[in-house]
């Protein structure tokens, strides 16, 4: 059952994408017109950190969900390596990379249904992983347009040496203008973030929900499966991933909030 859920939340995760093509295009063209905005070499390194901090999740992330994924099938083959290393007077029992039918012999044909395994939910991974470092790689670009208006806003009226401006007039008309255009890029970034959230809120409450459900039913599954501590085991991980999961997404939404909740405090 939960291979089933897993397999919604990819099906969720993809959809999500597909449906807001031209709105994930519009996107990705307005992260290179962000970069080419920038005034400063401050600036810059600002933009660039974000983007480095994107580049490491999405290695991390990749890594971590193509091995787990790859650990947890391969576990099948715990029962077949016992019966060469400390064989038993008849074989152990056959553990499935996944509970499914396949209508032949699963002994027989056991290897061939580990290799379909692995192809297919490899392939189902490469959708999740897919949808979610681009995810962190659009709100941490957002991020990074908050800090940059917030460097913006705090050098306002210091010169080019970094020295503070006397204000003679506070009607100046060079003043109004870098007012008038952080208060538009600031604004443009609200739209970026709101366009984000009218994407990805209603796809992650769907998740969400099947998360947790499948979380509900593995942990019941573990204790129901008292005599089997490997197929347990796999329960276990299955948990733990989603918790992962769930922090990283979590973790990427209270980032964005709190980033532009930092605007106000460096006005």
């Amino acid at each position: 059952m939960t291979a089933y859920l897993l397999s919604i939340v990819a099906m969720v995760k993809i959809y999500t994408f597909l449906f807001n093509t031209r709105t994930i295009k519009d996107l990705t063209q307005h992260l290179f017109c962000d970069w080419k905005e920038l005034n400063t070499s401050e600036e810059y390194k600002i933009m660039k950190s974000y983007a480095t901090n994107s580049r490491r999740f999405t290695l991390i992330y990749s890594v971590y969900c193509f091995s787990a994924m790859l650990i947890f099938l391969l576990m099948s083959l715990i029962p077949y390596t016992l019966d060469i290393i400390l064989p038993l007077n008849e074989s152990r029992p056959i553990l499935l990379p996944y509970r499914g039918y396949y209508f032949v012999d699963i002994r027989e044909y056991f290897f061939q249904i580990l290799w379909h395994a692995v192809v297919a939910w490899e392939v189902v991974i490469a959708g999740v992983v897919t949808h979610d470092c681009l995810f962190v790689t659009y709100v941490e670009h957002v991020c990074s347009i908050f800090a940059v208006i917030g460097l913006r806003y705090e050098h306002l009226f210091h010169d080019d040496d970094g020295g503070k401006m006397e204000i003679v007039n506070i009607l100046d008309n060079i003043h109004c203008k870098k007012v008038a255009l952080l208060v538009h890029k600031h604004r443009e970034a609200l739209q970026y973030a709101q366009l984000l959230e009218s994407i990805f809120t209603g796809p992650f409450a769907v998740q969400i929900l099947i998360v947790t459900i499948g979380m509900s039913i593995s942990l019941l599954q573990i204790t129901q499966d008292n005599s089997d501590i490997l197929e347990s085991t796999r329960y276990v991980f299955y948990v733990i991933g989603q918790l992962i999961h769930l922090f990283f997404l979590s973790f990427e939404g209270q980032r964005l909030i709190d980033h532009s909740l930092q605007i106000c405090d460096k006005m």
